[in-house]
């Protein structure tokens, strides 16, 4: 269900967050993926989740 490329993962996922979910954990839950997979795969290219501004970053 989530992208496999990077770039449109990151759009993807703070998309969702900024629409849709709380925070990183909720949607993890929700979309049933595990957190440090996506964690990994966007530190890939530079980013992190940010928890305040519940984006990454």
């Amino acid at each position: 269900m989530l992208p496999k490329d990077p770039a449109m993962l990151l759009s993807f996922v703070n998309m969702k967050l900024r629409d849709f979910y709380g925070n990183l954990e909720v949607l993890c839950d929700e979309l049933d993926v595990n957190r440090q997979d996506i964690a990994e795969k966007l530190a890939e290219i530079g980013y992190h989740y940010d928890k305040e501004r519940n984006q990454f970053v």
